[in-house]
């Protein structure tokens, strides 16, 4: 495959690597010739799951709260052996869509929080790297209700506002901090979602410049850019994989 070796030597752990966009970056990045480390719940068959793979290994942990943070990204990278990038790709679909602004607070703040500590454990190691890369999904439009906009606004605005704080503290030593921003995609996750309410996929579609649904290797391509050498002097940046939005 032409370009097959675009990610030759990178080392990356994947937060939330069992299914969706998350299964789809990690195979994208070993497709390129990284080393990756999928990183999920005990429950999701994660350790199976690569097992036919290569260069990709399953990894059952936590990754919520400072101790479990370090501890996960510990054991990534002593399987990786160094590591040289993180990428998040967790919390992006809530089931039901959040409606309300008291649940969706909650639901954002614990994803802030998790990102920071994640980002926390992985700088000192990172620092080591000649070229880190801390990578984060942002959270689908599925995840919210019809009539949610100022909610996806909020969430996409925080998560913005987060790295781009988090890109002047990893600058210094040569770390790269960016998001990818889905739209509307269509993954496992969503796909339950969009069968209880048809109304919010036919909604998605209308509000897609594209006017269709994304797919998971939409968003696993835009991440491949950012942990590439193409992307080194792009930092607290976002990149919207959204088919464009009617306004």
């Amino acid at each position: 495959m032409a370009d097959s070796g675009r990610l030759f030597g990178v080392r990356a752990m994947l937060c939330g690597g069992a299914n969706g966009i998350g299964e789809a970056i990690a195979r994208t990045l070993v497709r390129h010739d990284a080393s990756v480390v999928a990183v999920d719940r005990a429950d999701s068959d994660i350790e199976t799951r690569y097992r036919d793979v290569s260069g990709a290994t399953g990894l059952a942990a936590r990754f919520d709260g400072d101790e479990h943070a370090a501890a996960a990204v510990a054991a990534a990278e002593k399987q990786l052996g160094g590591l040289d990038a993180i990428v998040i790709s967790t919390g992006l679909q809530v089931q039901p869509p959040l409606q309300d602004a008291e649940t969706h607070a909650g639901v954002l703040q614990g994803r802030l929080t998790g990102i920071r500590q994640l980002f926390a454990a992985a700088l000192p190691r990172m620092k080591r790297s000649p070229a880190g890369r801390f990578i984060v999904v942002g959270m689908l439009r599925s995840a919210f209700g019809r009539d949610a906009e100022l909610l996806v606004q909020e969430a996409e605005e925080s998560l913005a506002g987060l790295l781009r704080e988090l890109a002047v503290d990893a600058g210094p030593f040569g770390i790269t901090v960016n998001y990818v921003q889905p739209g509307a995609l269509m993954t496992p996750e969503s796909r339950r979602v969009f069968s209880d309410d048809k109304s919010l996929r036919d909604f998605c579609i209308e509000r897609s410049a594209a006017r269709r649904l994304g797919e998971a290797l939409d968003v696993a391509k835009a991440v491949l850019f950012l942990a590439s050498d193409d992307a080194t002097f792009v930092s607290g940046s976002g990149i919207a994989v959204d088919g464009g939005r009617i306004r």
